[in-house]
């Protein structure tokens, strides 16, 4: 079964098709919001703080996000594998930069990079296309900037910051990008980017006005449902508590003595049996 293309993604903008995305870590994960019908999955650097429990996404190397992307892609067919490039992979200097971005793809096996930043890194993003790597960009609240951000603020919000934010969309857009995140922004300011450029923009905390939509895997299930999640997070179920509430009927079972059960146990043929107890 051929993967999809980036390219379906510009069709569905220009349809009006709205399309989710979502992230994924690991092989499970990967199969089964495949099957559920995900066209697309990112491998993100939040695996740093989902996966791995680093406070930010900053400590994520190139080798986790090889790992992850790796087991992400065997658990697929179809779906277009997105790989998030973390801090410092691609901001030292171009060569190494585009080694990285075709690790991803030739290692790891993803359809795409994905990168933060604007105008400032269009000339990359333009060196890693020409070079045959498919890049979406990301702007807005840049996770790997959360330092400088001072924390997890909604950025865009005064005219000039407004206004960069669009330049950059087009700077993007102009270098080659398929597609643009936008995270943590005014749902006014992410409906005109999407008016005003070609390419799909995918929101997470943007309004819905976006083409696209991404979560992140264990927010949307209610895996860590003892921790506040963002403002844009929905959770569609509440899997932590009945996954502590499995746990908790396994320990009292076997604390019991009500587990195992001779279904869940193997027997041993009588004539061997008796020559053991013989034996013995």
């Amino acid at each position: 079964m051929a993967r999809l293309s980036v390219h379906k993604l510009r069709e569905w903008k220009a349809k009006g098709q709205r399309f989710a995305m979502i992230t994924a870590y690991d092989y499970p994960s990967a199969r089964l919001v495949e099957q559920a019908g995900i066209p697309i999955i990112l491998v993100g650097d939040s695996l740093g703080s989902v996966i791995l429990g680093y406070e930010t996404t900053v400590p994520v190397t190139m080798d986790d996000i090889v790992y992850h992307t790796r087991a992400v892609v065997r658990g697929t067919q179809k779906a277009i594998i997105v790989a998030d490039m973390p801090f410092m992979s691609y901001q030292a200097n171009a060569d190494e930069a585009v080694r990285n971005a075709g690790r991803l793809l030739q290692e790891a096996g993803a359809t795409a990079v994905k990168l933060e930043g604007g105008s400032h890194v269009a000339p990359l993003v333009r060196r890693m296309v020409d070079s045959g790597i498919p890049v979406m960009g990301h702007l807005g609240l840049t996770p790997q900037s959360v330092n400088q951000f001072g924390g997890h603020k909604v950025q865009g919000k005064t005219p000039a910051a407004a206004a960069k934010l669009i330049n950059d969309a087009r700077a993007l857009e102009e270098a080659g990008a398929f597609a643009v995140v936008l995270e943590t922004i005014p749902a006014p300011l992410a409906n005109m980017v999407t008016e005003r450029i070609s390419i799909p923009t995918i929101g997470i905390g943007a309004g819905v006005d976006c083409d696209g939509q991404v979560q992140v895997f264990h927010d949307l299930l209610g895996i860590y449902d003892d921790c506040r999640p963002m403002k844009h997070a929905k959770a569609y179920a509440n899997l932590g508590a009945t996954i502590r509430d499995a746990v908790r009927s396994y320990i009292g079972e076997v604390e019991g003595g009500a587990f195992p059960t001779p279904a869940h146990s193997f027997e041993m043929d009588e004539s061997t049996m008796g020559e053991l107890t013989h034996a013995g």
